[in-house]
């Protein structure tokens, strides 16, 4: 047995990896927030998820040019440590372990919410309470138990969309048995006031409601430290990431505008999804819908914890998070980064019900823009990484952004174009996204220059490579 401190273990499988990197982009806000974009912009709200999903491809070739040639358990925090400096590495892993901790409220109140409504004896904070110490038991267990619990959540959402999709193409071609086919037609897209009867700028704004349903896209790049082959995996999960988008997120809504009209009044009051399948006639549609977004929900909290606690574990390897994160059991678990992790995660879930519409909307509008910090970085931190990786390692670039830098800088730029567009967006709350975000980062930013300061700006210790496995980093 490994004795315990010895470091993360490589515990997950293949099929694990394979399923995390197919389920982690197919957030819960898929299934529930899809209905706003599309009453936004329209049909049109599929120019916007391309748009939304190129971002996404781009960015995620980038992060597994630098996961490949070093997969760490602090991903494109490790990577920016590295090519931007300490002070970068500090500032977006806090950020993102803090983006990922009011994530565990919201998802947490979001699936009690629907299992208070199965089983209304048992009130939304205690549902609340149940689901998350269940899954953090998972994730205290072993890696192994958090991957396989992913994996069977990945494999349902997938089945789930995969079945959607088949329905909805058979009722839109007439062929589906049984079904009521009277509204759906591939006329919806242009029938109700054009594909964008809101004008071109609507896909802007669909852009705005529908980019954060992409965010765990990178989940794949920081598990893959702890699996058997984590280049394999990072090029795996790299490569595929076209189809994955494609067609769980275009090929799901393409289906959901088509069988419906853009602007049928049941999309927004049941959801896209259940209103897609209410109008063909699907017996208990709803109820089918609602096991589903249990699912995701279910799925984004189990590795939403599972994320900001291998983040918590790399910045106490660094240095910069206690040194007690850095620790992990007999059983590569890094047990205390977990325990505070679903601790703020409690705290949240409380504010939730206590003070919703001031501490934990200042916590949910405060974290809302750390996506597009996160995915900045990266772009910042590749630009850097591959001279340096093609001055030391270069047999290690076996991931290689297309078109560099050009195609880094074009991701980057819209990036910042994307987020400018937000502080001039009042009605979807996106100023206060931007602003508020914008001064917790700066708050980060600045403790981790008074610590560079404090502590001198030495370099960060050397990652452990989990055990049993050689580190290729």
């Amino acid at each position: 047995m490994t004795p315990p401190g010895s470091g993360l273990q490589a515990g997950l499988k293949n099929r694990h990896l394979t399923m995390i990197a197919i389920g982690g982009v197919i957030g819960a806000g898929l299934f529930v927030g899809s209905s706003s974009g599309i009453a936004a912009a329209g049909p049109g709200i599929l120019l916007s998820y391309a748009l939304v999903g190129t971002l996404v491809v781009l960015v995620m070739r980038m992060l597994g040019e630098m996961s490949a040639a070093n997969p760490t358990s602090g991903s494109f925090s490790e990577h920016a440590d590295r090519a931007l400096g300490r002070w970068a590495g500090f500032s977006i892993g806090w950020l993102y372990w803090f983006f990922w901790v009011v994530v565990l409220a919201v998802e947490g109140t979001a699936g009690a919410k629907i299992l208070s409504g199965w089983v209304p004896a048992v009130p939304q904070w205690g549902w609340a309470l149940i689901v998350m110490l269940v899954l953090t038991a998972s994730n205290l267990v072993s890696v192994g138990s958090y991957g396989e619990f992913e994996f069977w959540f990945a494999g349902i959402k997938v089945v789930a969309i995969g079945a959607f999709i088949v329905v909805g193409l058979l009722a839109i071609f007439g062929v589906l048995p049984g079904a009521h086919t009277d509204k759906a037609s591939f006329a919806n897209l242009t029938n109700h006031g054009g594909f964008l009867p809101h004008g071109p700028g609507a896909i802007l704004t669909g852009v705005l409601l529908v980019v954060f349903s992409f965010m765990g896209s990178e989940i794949a790049t920081l598990a893959a430290g702890e699996s058997e082959d984590p280049q394999r995996a990072v090029t795996k999960a790299t490569n595929s990431i076209i189809w994955r988008i494609g067609v769980f997120y275009l090929g799901s809504i393409l289906v959901v505008v088509t069988l419906l009209p853009w602007n049928d009044a049941s999309l927004e009051k049941q959801g896209s999804y259940v209103a897609a399948l209410n109008s063909l006639g699907i017996a208990h549609a709803g109820q089918i819908m609602n096991v589903i977004v249990l699912t995701a929900v279910l799925s984004c909290l189990n590795s939403g914890l599972y994320t900001a606690s291998r983040m918590a574990f790399s910045l106490g390897q660094r240095g910069d998070a206690p040194k007690a994160f850095a620790r992990t059991t007999s059983r590569g678990v890094p047990m205390a980064a977990i325990l505070a992790s679903v601790v703020f995660g409690f705290v949240a879930v409380f504010f939730n019900y206590e003070f919703p519409d001031t501490v934990f909307l200042f916590l949910v509008n405060s974290s809302g823009a750390v996506a597009l910090f996160v995915w900045l970085v990266i772009c910042f931190s590749q630009l850097r990484m591959r001279r340096i990786i093609q001055r030391e390692a270069p047999e290690k670039l076996v991931v290689r952004m297309w078109l560099y830098p050009y195609l880094t800088w074009a991701a980057a730029a819209v990036i910042v174009a994307v987020l400018v567009y937000m502080l001039f967006d009042t009605e979807h709350d996106g100023r206060e996204t931007v602003l508020l975000s914008l001064l917790v980062a700066a708050i980060v930013v600045a403790i981790a220059f008074i610590k560079q300061k404090v502590t001198g700006d030495r370099p960060a210790p050397a990652a452990e490579a989990p055990a049993d496995k050689v580190s290729i980093g």
